[in-house]
């Protein structure tokens, strides 16, 4: 019988450890080991943070609510197309008290979204369809709030309640209800839109306080009874 020769034997173990190579290495791939920690860009000064990237076309009305800052923007959006062909014929208001603006429409389109401040906790503007009742443009003032003075006019209380407050007007004094310019009524119980204060929260004893800047155009795109929606 012939004898293998002497060197046989190493090949075959040299031949056995290559072909469990492939078998060694998807062992090592289906490890239950957990990864690493992920790897840090060692020249990196201070953590990268997340930047927000609006996805709408700038100048475009999706663009605008898309915002960051909205709805607590003092800025005011105009479709211009839209307002130039907005009157008191087809014109109508929304007031949202959940976002606190209100919205010039022409149909289903808006025409304008401006800041708007309603009532507070103790005097909620009530939720509604309306319509506009009277409109005043300069020669409105509160009945009920504003201030009491002496009779050089001197304030002797300002935040007065007319109700409460009478026993305080000292002789020569009076109640000077709070001006209300571009006054347009929506319930005969006081309750109207015009210009005023607009911090970016409820504020008001239930009227519906206008930005400075956009009521004029409210005033003059609409008439007595344009619809006013007002709602949660």
């Amino acid at each position: 019988m012939t004898k293998q020769p002497i060197h046989t034997k190493p090949a075959r173990k040299l031949a056995s450890a290559l072909t469990a190579l492939p078998l060694l290495a998807m062992l090592a791939l289906s490890s239950c080991t957990p990864p690493g920690p992920p790897r840090v860009n060692p020249h990196a000064t201070k953590p990268l943070k997340a930047v927000y990237i609006n996805p709408y076309k700038s100048g475009t009305y999706a663009h605008f609510t898309a915002r960051k800052d909205y709805p607590k923007t003092y800025d005011i959006y105009k479709n211009e197309s839209v307002l130039a062909r907005t009157n008191p014929n087809n014109s109508r208001v929304v007031i949202d008290l959940g976002l606190q603006r209100g919205f010039l429409m022409n149909g289903n389109e808006v025409a304008m979204d401006y800041p708007i401040s309603t009532g507070n906790s103790k005097h909620k503007t009530p939720a509604s369809s309306y319509r506009i009742l009277e409109k005043l443009k300069t020669d409105k003032r509160s009945s009920l709030y504003g201030k009491i003075v002496d009779a050089e006019g001197n304030t002797v209380k300002s935040g007065a309640d007319a109700r409460k407050d009478a026993a305080l007007i000292p002789e020569g004094g009076k109640f000077v209800g709070a001006s209300m310019p571009y006054w347009m009524r929506i319930t005969w119980d006081g309750i109207g839109m015009h210009k005023g204060y607009v911090p970016r929260y409820p504020a008001s004893h239930g009227c519906i306080r206008t930005y400075s800047k956009a009521v004029p155009i409210v005033f003059e795109k609409t008439r007595v009874g344009t619809p006013v929606l007002v709602r949660q």
